[in-house]
């Protein structure tokens, strides 16, 4: 016999309570109807209640430009001859899409609650895939232009970027744990397991994805610590560079001003004061000294 899946966008709680299976917990209730909140996001989550099963899956989309990762909700109600899926609005964009899942399943009548699941936690997997993809993009572009992008606009990019990366990690771990407990057997219903080993099997293969997804968001993380260490080492390198130019102007005035002081001293018995070239020998030291640091410096390509 087959089973049954009931998809629902937002819906009213007449609408759910007519579409639930059984009688679910007030706190499941009140998730399942809380309205997507912009950044405040739950917690993904697979987790066995007695005679069913509830679960929260948080769906990555980088939206184009710089502005921060949004997530689409899509929360599931399971028993082993229902299944509930409750989508919802994000504030801005459209909700999790289901038509590649039902094109494989159909809605209404289906084969097993189980796989419509797996499917739908595949599409999840791939997601974050897509998602570390597109994120080691922006990464490498940052590379290639941290030596000609102004110093406040990398600064902007990492700090975005690290919050991106950040705010995945906070939504791909969990998923990941939560997979893992249908890959261990963990997920069951008043003590009997709910997914048979094909589809244990199956959800293996979505927490290998995930798992993929984890290691490539270290991996970034490392990527953006690299862009962030040599943007430092640049800003660091380019003040010694200024300051090595400040020291040979300070340098360059500091002799003329030493020459000029010492024969604008008060004394009468100096003796340049009665020499007739006493004016252009003043000049012709400072010219020659100054000329003598020009070269220095240049030779140490301080300036």
């Amino acid at each position: 016999m087959g089973a049954t899946w009931i998809d629902l966008l937002d819906p009213s709680r007449e609408e759910l309570e007519r579409a639930l299976p059984v009688p679910v917990h007030e706190s499941a209730l009140a998730q399942l109807l809380a309205p997507r909140a912009g950044d405040d996001e739950p917690r993904p989550l697979l987790s066995a209640q007695g005679a069913y099963v509830f679960g929260v899956l948080l769906v990555p989309v980088e939206p184009p430009g710089a502005a921060p990762i949004a997530y689409r909700e899509v929360d599931l109600v399971l028993t082993r001859d229902e299944i509930v899926t409750v989508r919802k609005t994000p504030p801005e964009g459209e909700p999790f899409s289901c038509e590649a899942v039902k094109t494989l399943h159909g809605e209404g009548r289906i084969d097993a609650p189980g796989l419509v699941a797996y499917h739908l936690v595949d599409d999840v997997a791939e997601a974050y895939l897509d998602l570390i993809d597109d994120l080691d993009d922006e990464i490498d572009e940052l590379e290639e232009h941290v030596d000609d992008w102004t110093d406040a606009r990398i600064r902007g990019r990492i700090s975005s970027l690290r919050h991106d990366l950040l705010h995945v990690r906070r939504s791909l771990a969990p998923t990941r744990d939560a997979v893992r407990r249908v890959v261990d057997g963990r997920i069951d219903l008043d003590g009997d397991a709910l997914f048979d080993r094909d589809v244990e099997l199956h959800f293996a293969d979505a927490y290998d994805k995930l798992l993929r997804a984890a290691e490539g968001l270290e991996l970034a993380r490392d990527l953006l610590a690299g862009v962030r260490d040599y943007h430092q080492a640049k800003v660091a390198n380019d003040q010694n560079d200024v300051t090595k130019r400040l020291t040979a102007i300070a340098s360059l005035l500091l002799l003329p001003t030493f020459i000029v002081g010492l024969y604008g001293q008060n004394f009468r018995d100096m003796p340049e004061l009665d020499w007739a070239w006493g004016y252009g020998w003043s000049w012709a030291l400072i010219v020659v000294t100054t000329l003598l640091q020009l070269w220095y410096f240049r030779r140490k390509r301080w300036i």
